[in-house]
């Protein structure tokens, strides 16, 4: 499905009268709880729909798709949750990460909810096992605050002359703190020093990329968050303005123009999420369903990017990288 198209779906889906979509009922409903706004999340929606899809279910034929957006402010997620739970819907996915799983969660006990989270599920207080999920609650946990430490030594190893590493995170987002915990003890062992610069709008990320002069910071990490994901031509163009280099979580942004990323395979992830979906649907019980992790990861590496930047990219990250950009 087009970027385009599928904007203009989900935007289409979300103007539809309360009444009209009420008479929608007669197929089954999904309620998509977003931390971001529409447009951003495109990448992710796609993948959900076309999971749903490979189970026998295609969104406005014979499942309809309730979404709600909470724009970046992750303390609208709650009230989002229980509108989902009013309009009745009979399985949520929850895209926002451990804020938006927490938020769908306290929510309600009945409703099925396939989550998607980069934090430890069972550490969040999501579920009690990943075999056995328990309650209403499965989904896949894509391991990214876990792949702090690789970020940070991707990063050493690319500009092996700075001491001084900065790490951007949003202050809003549950998940802060331990990305900043994870980050520091592997700065700790790679004997570099960790900044911390914190970001929950477009002006204070052009504050934090403003400060790294005054930091004397070499190379950025930026922590994985759906508002950072939402922002990302913002973060790639900065990086190039101030010239440097900067790792992400998610290959869309090296794939447009950011100079590395290191990650799962996020349409992978969101088309898992969707087949979950379906076989809920279809009457599976979440507490059947196990928590899936992924097993491969991805570095993406943008050679021109690198160039633009004076960045010599060594071989054994080219030879290991999943695509070189050039």
């Amino acid at each position: 499905m087009r970027r385009r198209a599928l904007i203009a779906s989900i935007a289409g889906a979300a103007a539809l009268p309360i009444a009209v979509r009420a008479q929608q009922k007669v197929m089954p409903v999904v309620g998509y709880l977003g931390s971001t706004p529409a447009g951003p999340a495109a990448p992710f929606v796609g993948p959900v729909l076309q999971g749903l899809s490979e189970t026998g279910y295609v969104a406005g034929q014979n499942v309809a798709i309730e979404y709600r957006w909470a724009e970046g402010h992750f303390d609208r997620l709650p009230a989002l949750a229980v509108d989902l739970v009013g309009r009745k819907v009979d399985v949520i996915v929850s895209g926002g990460g451990a804020a938006a799983a927490l938020a769908a969660k306290a929510a309600t006990s009945t409703i099925p909810i396939v989550f998607t989270i980069g934090t430890d599920p069972i550490k969040d207080g999501i579920v009690a096992s990943l075999a056995r999920p328990e309650g209403n609650l499965t989904g896949i946990a894509f391991l990214s605050v876990e792949l702090m430490s690789k970020r940070l030594e991707l990063l050493c190893e690319l500009v092996p002359q700075t001491t001084v590493i900065a790490l951007l995170v949003n202050p809003n987002n549950s998940i802060a703190d331990v990305t900043v915990r994870s980050t520091q003890e592997a700065a700790r062992v790679k004997g570099v020093q960790l900044s911390i610069l914190k970001a929950a709008s477009q002006s204070e990320i052009d504050a934090a990329f403003g400060s790294l002069g005054q930091l004397h910071a070499g190379a950025l990490i930026v922590g994985p968050d759906p508002f950072f994901d939402s922002q990302r031509e913002q973060l790639v163009t900065l990086a190039v303005r101030h010239v440097v280099p900067v790792i992400y979580h998610w290959h869309e942004l090296a794939a447009i123009g950011g100079l590395i990323s290191y990650g799962v395979n996020f349409p992978f992830v969101y088309r898992q999420a969707g087949i979950y979906t379906g076989r809920i649907l279809k009457g599976a019980r979440p507490a059947d369903l196990p928590v899936l992790q992924p097993t491969t990861f991805e570095l993406v590496v943008n050679l021109k990017t690198a160039k633009a930047l004076s960045v010599t990219v060594p071989r054994p990250i080219l030879q290991s990288a999943t695509e070189v950009i050039e």
